[in-house]
């Protein structure tokens, strides 16, 4: 079942980035789906986080998909190379938003491992943000995109599978040493035992 709007509207971004562990991101690219389950997330609050692009509420052209209501794609350009993929969270005008890190692949993995370039099923395929979006073949074209309708390219799924509190473990957020105190926040969330999530 696709992850409904009440769902992305909820103002505790950190526990949004919890709850989005276990869930399936999709896509659907030239006609060819693709998903995988999501282990890995970063949490990042526009008000009061120096790590997050919007912090202190600034709006420029690459945050304002920030600030739109929640449940759509926050998709930028690190290092003029990585096409990373966050979900917009909370009520329009608040900022925040969840960075996927890593999924462990589940749907047309040949597909997958095609975009790569690697031939063996392991966590190198999508565990660290960029190879992430490059495995699903999510670009800065899909900025802005709804979350909400399979009609689009992009969407989230639960597919009944809990993740409970016990199962997630909490550690600080990775490349984010600028952000001062906020460096040390434990925002980034992943799935214990799983070897699908990015090395720091």
């Amino acid at each position: 079942m696709i992850l409904q709007k009440q769902f992305y509207l909820r103002d505790d971004v950190v526990q949004v980035s919890k709850d989005l562990l276990g869930k399936f991101l999709v896509t659907e690219i030239d006609g060819k789906r693709t998903s995988g389950m999501i282990t890995e997330t970063e949490a990042y609050r526009g008000l009061d986080d120096k790590a997050c692009h919007a912090y202190n509420n600034r709006r420029t052209k690459r945050t304002e998909t920030m600030f739109r209501e929640g449940g759509r794609a926050y998709v930028y350009l690190c290092y003029g190379i990585h096409h990373l993929f966050n979900v917009v969270v909370g009520e329009e005008g608040v900022a925040n938003a969840v960075l996927i890190r890593a999924i462990e692949p589940v749907d047309n993995i040949p597909v997958i491992q095609k975009r790569r370039k690697i031939d063996k099923l392991k966590p190198q395929l999508t565990a660290g943000p960029g190879v992430m979006s490059k495995a699903l073949g999510i670009k800065t074209i899909l900025d802005g995109t709804t979350l909400l309708t399979k009609l689009n390219t992009i969407w989230i799924e639960d597919r009944g599978i809990q993740i409970e509190e016990v199962d997630i473990q909490a550690a600080p957020r990775i490349g984010v040493d600028y952000a001062e105190e906020c460096a040390e926040w434990p925002w980034r969330f992943y799935i214990k035992n799983s070897r699908w999530v990015s090395k720091k």
